[in-house]
């Protein structure tokens, strides 16, 4: 399970850094701002992130003690 979690985090974390680089729109020749996509994306997926995990602990921690 620590190898699928850090595989998994692995991934997330290269996803993240990498979307960084992507842009909504091409430049124009005119004096129009591009736009970046993230706006708030990677607090989002950080929250999934941190959600999941207390699931999994939650989860983990109840079953230790139904294993009793």
């Amino acid at each position: 399970m620590k190898k699928y979690i850090l595989r998994l985090s692995l991934a997330l974390t290269l996803a993240i850094i990498t979307s960084v680089a992507v842009y909504a729109q091409p430049g124009f020749d005119d004096d129009v701002q591009d736009t970046p996509i993230d706006g708030g994306v990677s607090l989002l997926v950080g929250a999934g992130i941190a959600y999941g995990v207390k699931r999994i602990y939650d989860h983990k921690k109840a079953s230790t003690y139904h294993n009793d």
